[in-house]
């Protein structure tokens, strides 16, 4: 959901090469491209470095994206944008995980407002959330062999994600003990709050979803696995089918992998069900789906739908926030229902009607 930016582009590229002069010395930015619109977790700056390499020598070029944290509105209650720095940073050094090369952090607020990396820019394309990558962009044009390609190149990557060591990769910085043991005891403390935090308003069915998962709980009998997060292909950088890289780890955690892989198929199933258009061509069936990753992952899938309504309710929680922004923002008015009724909540009604 983009939101107004007022970043003045001058200022902003002069603030960025100070600080890049830094770190490399003579560097200069030749070009800066600041969104006039911004998403509510972080910003994003696009912009290429030229520097002396070795000093005095041939000048070098390098194309760079600068992620800043929230300085205007949260979505999240609480923005875990230096934890997302160390993991990317952890994943592209001590991993195979295609993410893009991770260089600098920042943590003062006085270069751009905000605390920021820099990380390299990978070339290729994104699916489209505004419009929904089955109702238009470019994925819409492209052929069904290569959505297919494109489908099952996150998958494995998202079944590598699950078979890293957290232990092993130092990862328990990802845990949030303030919310209950790893899993489904954090995961649910925490979105009952981020519920009550993101939207003072009625809630029928994130509330009805929240007494029932609470109510059906599964176990979760394996060591906490690191979970993306945000495990969908709206998350991918591709090339002509080919995966390149991964984004946005704000939300990565501890948990089972049953957790990502239902969000994966959640977050596809809303972007046409949900929006009431068909799926692509292309894009193979969720039961294939299950079945690949159970491949993938070595051991059968347990208790998806469970997970499935966990989606949902997740989904529902953040919308709700994003429907209490555009309140504050002023476009739609303080009674408006969206908040608590919009495509991510009747999708939800309908997978828990499908438990009845």
């Amino acid at each position: 959901m983009p939101v107004p930016d007022q970043r003045d582009p001058e200022t902003t590229l002069r603030s960025l090469a100070d600080w890049l002069d830094e770190r490399l010395p003579g560097a200069r930015i030749p070009s800066l491209e600041t969104p006039s619109t911004s998403g509510f977790s972080s910003e994003t700056l696009m912009f290429d470095a030229a520097w002396p390499e070795p000093p005095g020598g041939p000048e070098r070029r390098e194309p760079y994206v600068a992620r800043v944290a929230p300085a205007r509105y949260q979505i999240f209650p609480e923005p875990r944008f230096e934890e997302q720095y160390r993991l990317m940073r952890i994943l592209d050094e001590r991993t195979d995980i295609p993410v893009p090369p991770i260089r600098w952090y920042e943590p003062s607020t006085a270069p751009l407002g905000a605390p920021f990396f820099v990380m390299g820019r990978i070339q290729g394309r994104v699916p489209t959330d505004m419009p929904p990558y089955h109702m238009g962009g470019w994925v819409t044009e492209v052929p069904p062999e290569e959505r297919a390609a494109m489908w099952w190149s996150a998958l494995e990557i998202l079944a590598r994600v699950h078979r890293l060591d957290p232990v092993a990769l130092d990862l328990g910085f990802l845990d949030q003990p303030q919310w209950g043991a790893p899993g489904l005891d954090q995961r649910l403390n925490y979105y009952e709050y981020y519920l009550e935090w993101a939207y003072n308003g009625p809630q029928e069915i994130a509330q009805k979803a929240l007494e029932w998962l609470r109510a059906n709980r599964p176990a979760e009998p394996d060591p906490p696995a690191l979970l993306w997060g945000d495990a969908r292909i709206g998350n991918v950088i591709f090339q002509d089918g080919v995966l390149a890289a991964v984004l946005d780890w704000e939300n990565a955690v501890l948990g089972a992998p049953e957790e990502d892989l239902a969000w994966f198929i959640h977050l596809d199933r809303h972007h046409s069900e949900g929006i009431g258009v068909p799926r692509l061509p292309g894009f193979p069936p969720y039961a294939e789906t299950v079945a690949r990753y159970e491949e993938l992952l070595g051991r059968p899938v347990r208790d998806l739908g469970y997970y499935e309504v966990l989606s949902g309710f997740k989904f529902s929680v953040i919308m709700a926030r994003v429907g209490q922004a555009m309140i504050d923002i002023g476009w739609i008015e303080p009674d408006d229902p969206f908040p608590h009724d919009n495509n991510c909540t009747r999708l939800l009604a309908a997978i828990l009607q499908e438990l009845q």
